[in-house]
């Protein structure tokens, strides 16, 4: 019963936050109230604040992340991290459809334009290397506060701001998968990170 409450409640937050976007886009951010929100999604302000603590979060809460983090979790153990990541961010993304691919670049077009979001981003981003250390410490029996970890964690948020230009100018997900295969080769070629040496 639990799973199936989670599941509802994730289909609820993406619901609003997909109707958020929307909104965004064609009026946008500044302009858009918490009120238009709940109205075009159909919910009260009090079931919005629910789900998100702020307007802000609509923008900067990444849904993918879950889902990344099972499937990292399910790739075989022998996979080093810098491919199990690969592997669980391309399986992630090709489950989204056009549209999905569509609000995804809109959203980090919106980060990348609002210098408000820009700052609540930041603040994900080193929760971001925090959330990679400890995935990566499961995968590699090391800790998260390894030096190399912390380093491997810092380096992926680092390839993937630098492909997010692509996400900003809505490039197809094709071609974005594409140029983070090629991030993702630069990051093993020069951030190999294997089994802690016993």
């Amino acid at each position: 019963m639990s799973g199936l409450r989670e599941r509802k409640k994730a289909k609820t937050r993406a619901a609003i936050q997909e109707h958020a976007l929307r909104l965004f886009r064609d009026q946008g951010y500044a302009e858009t109230t918490v009120q238009e929100i709940a109205d075009a999604a159909e919910i009260s302000p009090a079931t919005f604040f629910r789900y998100f603590p702020t307007k802000e979060d609509t923008i900067v809460l990444d849904r993918l992340d879950p889902l990344m983090i099972e499937l990292f979790r399910g790739q075989p153990p022998e996979l080093p991290p810098t491919e199990a990541l690969r592997t669980a961010i391309r399986q992630s993304l090709g489950a989204l459809s056009e549209d999905e691919w569509a609000l995804e670049s809109e959203r980090q077009k919106l980060v990348m334009n609002a210098p408000e979001l820009r700052v609540r981003m930041l603040d994900q981003l080193y929760a971001g290397i925090d959330l990679l250390a400890e995935l990566a410490a499961e995968r590699t029996g090391r800790s998260p506060d390894d030096f190399a970890v912390r380093a491997w964690a810092g380096g992926v948020v680092g390839l993937m701001m630098a492909t997010y230009r692509l996400l900003a100018v809505e490039s197809p997900l094709p071609e974005y998968l594409a140029t983070m295969d090629r991030a993702f080769d630069q990051l093993a070629a020069g951030l190999p990170l294997g089994p802690h040496a016993t």
